[in-house]
């Protein structure tokens, strides 16, 4: 396994003096479904977006297969944020269209067979689409590319139970398994199964960093459980 992202004494303090992130140090392999886990405000959108370069750190260092944020590591890195950005006027084919232009490693045969086998008709408008729908096709466009490192902030957040097993069974089945995938949640049960690794955040510090299946061994029982015992919740 070869290392993907290292994270250096890592802090994001914001303005007015609230500290997000304080002194992380990180290290994600390749290969691996990993559950970026802890409550509310704990830090994980701040550490996910300063990996996609939308945040710079206060201090410290994040590299993404060697390189800081920047033109280099998007290329390595295919970002779901929890909040869309895509034009509610477009079509679903447009934005194909869009992201078959700006990735190379972008594959949209595979977002089209997808989108099929889910009866979404690409001639459709994103503002006519539901919010499960939405969902779905966001995370198309994401797991179709061919990428080194798959970002998904609260991918399954919000939606119906039946949407959430199609995102996690596309999280699974087209994923670049030499690559490894990120998944930024505080819905434990519903993803538990698929996960590698875990990491616990509590106030942007790691409190634990383990394989799932150790804390099952360790402890005796779920992630889940684990989890709520740690942070009394």
């Amino acid at each position: 396994m070869s290392v993907l992202v290292e994270c250096r004494n890592l802090s994001k303090v914001y303005p007015g003096g609230k500290t997000a992130v304080s002194d992380l140090n990180l290290t994600i392999e390749s290969g691996r479904i990993i559950g970026l886990l802890g409550p509310n405000g704990s830090g994980k959108t701040t550490i996910i977006k300063m990996m996609n370069g939308l945040l710079r750190p206060t201090s410290g260092q994040v590299l993404i297969n060697g390189n800081e944020p920047g033109p280099e590591s998007k290329k390595d890195i295919s970002y779901l944020p929890e909040r869309t950005y895509l034009e509610a006027q477009k079509t679903v084919a447009d934005i194909i269209n869009m992201f078959s232009d700006f990735y190379a490693d972008f594959r949209p045969e595979r977002a089209r067979q997808m989108l099929a086998a889910l009866n979404i008709d690409d001639k459709a408008r994103l503002k006519t689409l539901s919010k499960g729908t939405k969902e779905k096709v966001q995370l198309i466009l994401v797991m179709s590319r061919d990428a080194r490192l798959y970002v998904l902030d609260e991918p399954i957040a919000g939606v119906d139970p039946a949407t959430r097993d199609y995102i996690i069974r596309t999280i699974i089945n087209n994923y670049n398994k030499e690559a490894s995938v990120l998944i930024c949640t505080h819905l434990i049960s519903d993803i538990e199964e698929i996960l590698d690794d875990v990491i616990f955040l509590k106030d942007g510090h790691i409190v634990l960093q383990s394989t799932a299946a150790a804390i099952r061994e360790e402890h005796g029982e779920t992630v889940d459980k684990y989890f709520r015992e740690v942070f009394a919740c």
